[in-house]
């Protein structure tokens, strides 16, 4: 198989509050951003992928016609998938050059689109009826269990928060960079028990695209940047609906698309120098901290408050501040994605130092789905 990589990956100018953008044109300013970014021709684009608005419209809008399409939607670990069926498309010869785009007015609500689950799916039926109807009243019963069985403690779920915003402190793209203590989490006020608001992600504005390609096409070109290949992936779901769920402390997706995405790429996560976890609220990162392998079954609350994640800490995670800090569209995976790319490229705003290998790890609903991406500077 030909090894794959990222050849071009950027984010709109802008991201945080972005009014004078619609949801779409978002989109197309990251699109034509990371076409920049590559240096490659634009009409060799013929792949598209996204999962905010059908993928024809962004074609059409950026005048491409394309012969591969994807429109997965399955969360916001999407673009994560994308990128891994793109790689599958490229193999399979039904395309040269995918472009994976994202765009979201979350904040501003400009010309934002919206699938309705309907009262006839499953969660319509089975969980909406007893008031679990968003995010903030269904994903904190994990934290909640986790909490009652494994013993993480307020404390601890904080130090996310506290660790991130020591990142977001150095990125000043960063929508929140003021730096918090455990304190300033613990005395905020809740949003859902035992979620401060702190420890609920933000709502911005924002978009970001990646173009993938084979890699010796890529350099046959002559690309602008490091090439960031692609070593593994993997992705798997688990259930509908989290009141399903076979461990309300452990994602069973998040478990399977993490084994396949490092056999895949022939690596532990010993060999892993940067992490992308997937942080819409705060115990997210807890619970891929275990299940993908980098520490034991509750160990993960303690590892955070010691800082082993935080600046200087043996394992970098969320280095742009997350989705509790940097930017949290409503889709969050593109720019876990992103900043995956940053560190490899040597090119981040809170840069750590020789990153060859970052794992960019996605949620998609409400632990219904997963994505993993293990990407590095080297092919192999």
């Amino acid at each position: 198989m030909s090894p794959m990589a990222i050849v071009g990956a950027a984010e709109s100018e802008r991201i945080g509050k972005v009014p004078e953008l619609s949801a779409l044109q978002l989109h197309i300013d990251a699109a034509l951003r990371a076409i920049e970014d590559s240096g490659i021709p634009p009409e060799l684009i013929d792949g598209i992928a996204t999962a905010g608005h059908p993928p024809i419209d962004v074609a059409h809008y950026l005048g491409i016609r394309p012969n591969y399409v994807d429109g997965t939607r399955v969360g916001g670990c999407s673009f994560l998938a994308h990128v891994r069926h793109a790689c599958a498309a490229i193999q399979a010869g039904h395309c040269t050059a995918v472009l994976v785009t994202h765009g979201q007015s979350g904040r501003s609500r400009i010309g934002m689109t919206y699938p309705d689950p309907g009262a006839e799916s499953m969660h319509g039926q089975f969980e909406a009826p007893f008031g679990t109807t968003g995010p903030v009243s269904m994903l904190p019963l994990n934290v909640l269990r986790y909490m009652k069985d494994v013993g993480l403690t307020h404390e601890q779920l904080a130090g996310v928060v506290v660790a991130q915003r020591q990142w977001a402190q150095r990125n000043p793209r960063a929508f929140k960079r003021e730096l918090l203590t455990v304190d300033d989490v613990l005395n905020s006020p809740y949003i859902t028990y035992p979620l401060h608001a702190p420890e609920c992600c933000l709502v911005t504005d924002a978009g970001g695209a990646v173009i993938v390609m084979e890699a010796g096409a890529a350099t046959a070109l002559g690309v602008r940047k490091p090439l960031v290949h692609i070593r593994g992936s993997g992705e798997a779901s688990e259930t509908p609906m989290i009141t399903t769920m076979e461990d309300l402390t452990s994602s069973q997706a998040f478990r399977t698309s993490g084994q396949l995405a490092f056999q895949s790429a022939g690596i532990t996560p010993e060999d892993v120098d940067h992490l992308m976890i997937y942080d819409a609220f705060a115990h997210l990162p807890i619970l891929g901290l275990e299940d993908l392998g980098f520490v034991g079954g509750g160990e993960a609350g303690a590892f955070i408050a010691e800082g082993r994640t935080a600046p200087g800490g043996q394992l970098p995670m969320n280095t742009n501040g997350g989705g509790l800090a940097y930017t949290h569209t409503g889709m969050y995976g593109m720019f876990a994605i992103l900043e995956s790319v940053r560190q490899i490229r040597n090119e981040a705003a809170a840069q750590v130092e020789d990153v060859r290998v970052s794992v960019a790890h996605g949620i998609g609903g409400m632990f219904n789905h997963a994505a993993t991406l293990v990407l590095s500077s080297e092919a192999a």
